[in-house]
């Protein structure tokens, strides 16, 4: 218990040293929060403290891990950890402490969620690039193989998906990014706007509408604008609390390109076997198993990202695209039967 306190404060400082600002400030009260609960620990080994010892595998794990990866990967896994704790049935673990322990919990899930918000397009356009290249060209690669097609009609078929479904997704994501800039954008109030203030009759205007079109009830309407026309100037015409929509939906170009180079490493695995100069089976097999491995790798990693277990959600993964792959293999195989 001692060495694991230890661990996870260390977790926190690690953390804490990539951070700025409220979340740096946080961590390190997390970090105090966990050696007070280490000379809890302490106190009751007394003489038997002895020398330090080694915190368990998971603890040196995510400190490990907190000195080199990503920050809401880590975080994601200290949430597990966090809410995993025993201390409720831990006869020497003290009421506070079990308590310390879901308070902890909920202040990681809230630093995650924040950083999953910012970083949210950046995660849907590379691991679901990549799931969705892989499946799709797994799956195209299969059925022309099913259908006895050679290495070199494999090889062409699979850079022509590839290809084509990067270019698509690309396309895709540059559009929809660019479209809801665009909407947001024309949401934003008028910045010329305000000059009209001073202009208005102050016993019969429509300003208020203004207000309650934004969401105000009436009498708060009725209030700010009332405020507004007895001080013009005093703030901006009609709010301006609107944020910023560059900064929520992020650039298209760039969520183009990650869509692209996302997509496209997902689909040259199915392929690469054949590129290597593979040939029949073996190479089937092994790009099999190339994809199967991502495809358990990009599940896993949703499934940390989301506070989840991670297992459920790689084999989920694994799932949808064997089964894919299993159609379309067998598609070529009724094809190539009845052409033959």
């Amino acid at each position: 218990m001692l060495a694991d306190e230890r661990a996870e404060a260390t977790v926190y400082r690690e953390l804490a040293e990539r951070r700025r600002g409220t979340e740096r400030e946080i961590l390190l009260r997390l970090a105090e929060a966990e050696h007070r609960h280490a000379e809890h620990w302490r106190r009751l080994l007394g003489e038997y403290v002895g020398e330090p010892r080694r915190a368990t595998f998971r603890m040196r794990v995510l400190a490990f891990l907190a000195r080199g990866f990503g920050w809401i990967f880590v975080l994601a896994l200290v949430q597990r950890a966090e809410t995993r704790s025993d201390y409720e049935s831990t006869a020497d673990a003290t009421e506070a402490m079990a308590a310390d322990e879901r308070v902890h919990g909920e202040v990681v899930r809230a630093l995650a969620a924040q950083g999953r918000a910012r970083m949210s397009g950046t995660l849907r356009a590379s691991v679901f690039g990549i799931n969705d290249g892989l499946v799709s060209n797994l799956a195209l690669v299969l059925g022309v193989i099913g259908g006895g097609a050679g290495t070199t009609l494999v090889v062409l078929t699979g850079l022509s998906g590839l290809l084509a479904g990067a270019l698509s997704m690309a396309a895709g994501e540059f559009v929809s990014v660019s479209s809801q800039r665009e909407l947001i954008a024309a949401g934003k109030p008028d910045a010329t706007a305000d000059g009209a203030v001073p202009l208005l009759d102050v016993d019969a205007n429509e300003l208020a509408l203004v207000y309650r079109a934004r969401g105000m009830s009436a009498a708060e309407a009725e209030q700010r604008a009332e405020m507004m026309l007895r001080r013009p100037g005093s703030e901006q015409y009609p709010a301006g609390e609107e944020d910023d929509g560059g900064e929520v939906v992020g650039s298209g170009t760039k969520a183009a390109a990650s869509s692209f180079t996302a997509f496209a490493v997902g689909a040259l695995l199915p392929v690469l076997p054949f590129l290597l100069g593979l040939h029949g089976l073996l190479a089937m097999l092994v790009a099999a198993a190339l994809s199967g491995a991502a495809l358990l790798l990009t599940g896993a990693t949703v499934g940390v990202l989301s506070g989840g277990a991670p297992l459920p959600r790689a084999l989920r993964q694994l799932g949808i695209g064997a089964g894919a792959a299993v159609m379309t293999f067998l598609l070529g195989l009724v094809f190539g039967v009845t052409v033959s």
